[in-house]
């Protein structure tokens, strides 16, 4: 056999990196090794060439032995080229990463030849052996994700995975990292999306980076919060990025969260009698003040079902003529659907018996915690008739309640005027700093000095005019974008106490207009199409694209409403499917409920709640609200026939019921019965 090269002799040894050709028919062995590969390697080009044995196969890594030979052995199965990855050791013992890339082709004699071209990767291994330590040794999230629109997540290291609890995938189930992978909005809560967007574009556009704190969902649907910063770079491939490093921070924020829900729950006691803290995402509601002599000191601190709490306690002492305006104002507060006055806290005024079994006169008000959480504060208001009682509440404890109002109420900004036109913010709540275009962070130090009025409403949406209307006349309106929906809203601006003294303390409400989100909600909801599959695994779509279920149970709990096909669950019947082995008890009762609540707030986080209804505990899918293969094809319609192939419901076991009937009723339309 030719061992040469002929004209191609020079180009081979000097120019094509690490080339070098084997003989793959045993033994085998190189015939030809290029003077580029000797350099690389430090040897002579007899000490690679031996008709009898492969003295290349020596020099790689005795730890990369085995990868190297299974790599010899796929090249000899056939025409087709591979490549492999492994370590060698030069002759000076220096070691090297290799990524080696080999052609074979049969000779006309029947000889299996392989032509090999090497690449050191030294400098690649070294760097991402570095980027391995800093991800095992730190305790920071790191990601790279794409400057799109919705950016796309490159790289996720193993601490920010662990960060998010992302679920060993399972077969037939959604793997949710890769779900997020494409969509990094996916991990960022509702309401904190358009502040990170805002971050995003600030990033981008001033090259530079931009540190903060903000919440992150994590995939089992809790919460963890971190402190990090975002940062736009130049990947290899000359594409711009972001990359993001995150530390949690979770532990610190709840201990700073209760140490501040202390001091608040204090100044709350020196007003009111009472105080009960409401958790709609665990659906309890326990007692955190009362006098000593209340019935509800023996409860307090207790977490309690709210509708225990409501029918046994609260409405059944309310006078009977009230109780009805009394269960709608706490049923509509846990259905989200109450709301204040010109942006205040909503209150009710009503007649309830006091533990000694007299009459009195009570006023109460939800004051807003966070998303999940608000409390209920509610003081008697003695011999007096409601209006009088509201009228008192409102001179003598102004001052008081305006503090708490600014602790606690969204949708509230409070600054000073000079008469120079400087201004001066003395408080705002979150989503009132970002309407004005600013930061929690750089809102701050805004606090701390006067600032131009023009250059303080620069950043907002809206003009410098339609705020000095607004402190002119008291009363104005502007647009803002509502992340729940979607869309751009209207937002009522009220100013208080406007006087001619432009040196008083001005304090801005804003609230949404009446009207506008009925109208958004609908129209975002008409374009939005609801499918399920039941026909194999189940899963649910919107516009063709998955919800990501973060609860198994929720998951579990649709899917059981909607094999019912329109007809109620009852909680009973539920917790005998979803937990087939546990009784029905008081412990199974409350995780059904905690089921069913997660399971209502995805399906509002993705705008589609009223595909789901709950009447008294009981709950139905409602069919005229979405598409099911299962709905299609026992309509008996020709065109639907073929849709059941003979699986349904493979998540779960208790739908083997339903699959029975399915394949008995195919096997009778086939029989022509």
């Amino acid at each position: 056999m030719d061992n040469t090269l002929n004209n191609m002799e020079e180009i081979l040894s000097r120019q094509i990196c690490g080339f070098h050709q084997y003989v793959l028919t045993p033994p085998i062995h190189l015939n030809y090794v290029s003077r580029n590969l000797c350099e690389l390697l430090g040897v002579q080009e007899d000490e690679l060439l031996d008709n009898g044995k492969d003295l290349y196969a020596q020099l790689v890594h005795p730890a990369d032995r085995e990868t190297y030979c299974d790599f010899i052995h796929k090249i000899t199965l056939g025409e087709q080229a591979h490549t492999g990855e492994y370590r060698l050791v030069k002759k000076d013992g220096t070691v090297i990463y290799v990524r080696d890339t080999v052609t074979p082709k049969k000779l006309h004699d029947g000889t299996l030849v392989g032509y090999s071209v090497l690449t050191d990767i030294t400098d690649i291994k070294k760097e991402h052996d570095d980027l391995r330590f800093l991800n095992e040794t730190i305790p920071c999230g790191f990601l790279r994700y794409t400057c799109e629109k919705q950016p796309k997540i490159i790289y996720i290291n193993r601490k920010m995975i662990e960060l998010l609890r992302f679920p060993e995938v399972k077969d037939g189930e959604i793997d949710y990292l890769e779900l997020y992978k494409g969509d990094i909005f996916l991990m960022i809560p509702m309401e904190e999306r358009r502040r990170f967007s805002k971050y995003l574009d600030r990033v981008y556009s001033a090259d530079a980076p931009v540190a903060g704190d903000m919440a992150l969902l994590r995939c089992d649907g809790t919460r963890a919060h971190v402190f990090g910063w975002v940062t736009k770079c130049i990947n290899e491939h000359g594409e711009a990025e972001f990359q993001s490093v995150c530390m949690d921070v979770t532990e610190r924020y709840q201990a700073r969260k209760a140490d501040e829900g202390k001091r608040y729950l204090q100044a709350l006691a020196d007003v009111y009698d009472k105080i009960f803290e409401f958790n709609l995402a665990a659906n309890t509601v326990k007692c955190l003040h009362c006098s000593e002599t209340s019935y509800f000191k023996r409860f307090e601190n207790i977490a309690m079902q709210i509708e225990d709490v409501l029918e046994q306690w609260l409405v059944s002492s309310v006078s009977p003529e009230q109780q009805d305006a009394v269960r709608r104002f706490f049923n509509d507060f846990c259905q989200k659907n109450l709301h204040g006055v010109d942006g205040k806290p909503p209150r009710i005024a009503y007649m309830a018996r006091s533990t000694d079994g007299s009459v009195k006169h009570y006023t109460g008000v939800f004051i807003k915690i966070d998303e999940s959480a608000s409390l209920y504060c509610c003081r008697e208001t003695r011999d007096l008739d409601n209006a009088a009682a509201l009228k008192l509440e409102n001179t003598q404890l102004k001052e008081k309640m305006r503090d708490l109002v600014m602790q606690f109420s969204d949708g509230l900004a409070a600054f000073e005027i000079s008469p120079e036109g400087l201004v001066k913010p003395l408080y705002a709540s979150e989503n009132v700093c970002e309407f004005f275009g600013y930061t929690k962070e750089e809102w701050l130090p805004l606090t701390e000095c006067f600032t131009p009025f023009d250059r303080f409403v620069a950043y907002s949406d809206a003009t410098y005019e339609d705020f000095a209307d607004l402190l002119r006349t008291g009363e104005a309106e502007f647009t803002y974008f509502d992340h729940h929906s979607g869309t751009e809203r209207k937002v009522k601006a009220i100013c208080s106490e406007k006087e001619p003294n432009v040196n008083a303390s001005r304090y801005v409400m804003l609230y949404a207009v009446e009207g506008n989100a009925a109208v958004d909600k609908q129209a975002s909801q008409e374009n939005r199409i609801v499918s399920i599959r039941t026909f194999g695994y189940f899963d649910v779509f919107i516009g063709g694209n998955p919800i990501a279920f973060r609860n198994k149970k929720s998951k579990e709990l649709f899917a059981l409403l909607v094999d019912r096909k329109g007809g109620y669950v009852a909680s009973e019947e539920a917790i005998s499917f979803l937990w087939e082995d546990e009784p029905v008890n008081t412990l199974t009762l409350s995780r059904y409920r905690k089921v069913a609540l997660r399971l209502k707030s995805t399906l509002e986080e993705y705008g589609i709640s009223d595909v789901v209804e709950a009447v008294g505990g009981k709950r139905r899918i409602v069919l005229d609200k979405v598409e099911c293969d299962l709905y299609k094809y026992l309509s008996g319609e020709e065109e639907y026939a073929q849709l059941f192939k003979g699986s349904y419901l493979t998540n779960y076991s208790w739908g083997e019921t339903t699959l029975g009937e399915l394949v008995n009723n195919r096997k009778l339309n086939l029989l022509g019965l």
